[in-house]
């Protein structure tokens, strides 16, 4: 159990969020390939895309996430068991964001205590560069959900 919890120990944490674009779901080493191959495109520019996706997602600037040497398997797995591990202990809380038609990795989602505040909820969020469109109906689909569901007071979650 995390010394501050974001929750009291009663609320139920939701399993799931969803959308008609997405769907979030409880992060675990089960999306790990899927993962990897987004987290790796998450930061890409591609030239076909009609605005550029920044190398570091709100959220992420300065955390060197994703590293920019690039992600070993290993690595994206051992990445994968740490929030797996935070959520059951109630630590924090890291959703995957999947695409609703195919169950594909298109993003992420991370609640966790502030570092400078952990009465805090510190929220971010990723989304692969060819899914670029769907960054800020994900943040506003979340910033919905957490007022909405979550038992939270103050809420960081940088705007879109």
């Amino acid at each position: 159990m995390a010394t501050n919890p974001l929750v009291p120990a009663d609320f139920t944490v939701p399993r799931e969020l969803l959308a008609p674009e997405f769907r979030l779901e409880p992060l675990g080493e089960q999306h790990d390939d899927s993962d990897l191959a987004a987290w790796s495109g998450a930061c890409a520019a591609r030239p076909e895309q009609h605005r550029p996706h920044p190398r570091h997602p709100p959220g992420f600037v300065g955390r060197n996430r994703p590293p920019v040497a690039g992600t070993t398997a290993e690595q994206n797995l051992a990445d994968l068991r740490r929030p797996a591990a935070d959520f059951a202990n109630r630590a924090g809380f890291a959703y995957t964001v999947l695409d609703p038609a195919g169950g594909e990795v298109i993003g992420g989602v991370h609640l966790y205590p502030d570092r400078e505040d952990p009465s805090v909820a510190a929220v971010s969020s990723w989304v692969r560069a060819d899914r670029a469109e769907l960054d800020a109906p994900l943040h506003r689909a979340v910033s919905a959900w957490l007022a909405e569901r979550w038992p939270l007071g103050e809420v960081r979650y940088a705007s879109r």
